[in-house]
């Protein structure tokens, strides 16, 4: 087990940031870790990382007590805090040295020279970190992260403020640094949890409201929604009693999309509707429902 989260609360005078949260991350994945603003992500993960003790509970990463043995910790964990900390007047080759020298690395150059590689810093190596991208940045606050090579990476919101074309690089990065290490990733883009995480966990108000994988999540309301187009108009009131149908939307005058709750496939109630009214159907397709959904359900 990577990372093992037992009844922990965090209290800051009366307010309860975190309120008796119990999680497990297996070695090997890579997890969302997901909630609006203020639900206690970053108050979770500095706890994780020993930036911040808990008021209540425990925190095990690679079998070591997070309050007892937090040095062993440290030597495990990579962490890519929200507001990247980086020097801004010195280069990144010379920074990167420096974080490797703190963690007392072996062949320094060597791990320098490997990061600076891994992460495609090897064009921007002799400027300094303030001349550099977000995008950049990003990159080198992930290769001080794996610069010691640890077992569980922690990253809050390392796509924050990024274009879409650096979002999908540092992606690409997370996922191939993810094959041998565990990963604990904080985001609210939604696209970038179902493209790259093996599970999710959802927190609200200090308090985990999901953990599952992410399809299990999208189906967790057994909710159908089905896209539909007759070969004639049809009246909004006329698909809602259609047994099974809890909602309808219009998109235009022939096409719907009908929603149910029901377990039974509402499809072939559909055919037998438009038959009975004399109408045909000629499309019809069960839309996936999507994680952002199932996220503004649990957190609203």
């Amino acid at each position: 087990m990577s990372i093992a989260v037992k009844s922990v609360s965090k209290l800051y005078g009366e307010q309860r940031a975190l309120d008796n949260v119990s999680f497990e991350i297996n070695r090997g994945s890579i997890v969302g870790f997901l909630g609006p603003n203020g639900a206690g992500k970053s108050t979770m993960m500095k706890i994780i990382t020993g930036y911040i003790p808990p008021s209540e509970g425990s925190v095990e990463v690679c079998g070591f007590n997070v309050s007892d043995e937090l040095m062993s910790v440290k030597e495990r964990v990579g962490y890519l805090p929200e507001h990247n900390p980086l020097y801004p007047e010195m280069y990144v080759k010379e920074y990167l040295d420096f974080i490797a020298g703190i963690h007392h690395l072996k062949k320094r150059k060597q791990k320098v020279e490997e990061m600076i590689d891994r992460v495609g810093l090897s064009l921007e190596r002799k400027k300094k970190i303030g001349a550099l991208s977000k995008g950049y940045r990003q990159r080198v606050g992930l290769a001080q992260a794996m610069i010691h090579d640890p077992e569980v990476l922690i990253l809050d919101e390392p796509t924050t403020g990024l274009d879409p074309n650096q979002i999908v690089e540092i992606r690409n990065l997370i996922q191939e640094i993810g094959h041998d290490r565990t990963i604990m990733l904080s985001t609210h883009i939604m696209q970038e949890v179902e493209a790259i995480c093996d599970r999710v966990i959802i927190i609200n108000r200090g308090k985990i409201v999901a953990n599952d994988d992410a399809r299990n999540l999208t189906n967790y309301q057994n909710k159908q929604v089905i896209r539909v187009e007759f070969g004639k108009k049809v009246a909004s009131n006329a698909l809602q009693a259609i047994t099974g149908v809890s909602e309808v939307k219009r998109v235009s005058d022939t096409v719907w999309l009908i929603g149910s709750n029901s377990d039974d496939d509402i499809r072939t109630s559909i055919f037998e509707f438009a038959v009975k009214n004399e109408n045909s159907v000629l499309t019809v397709q069960k839309e996936e429902i999507r994680l952002e959904e199932v996220f503004k359900q649990l957190t609203s």
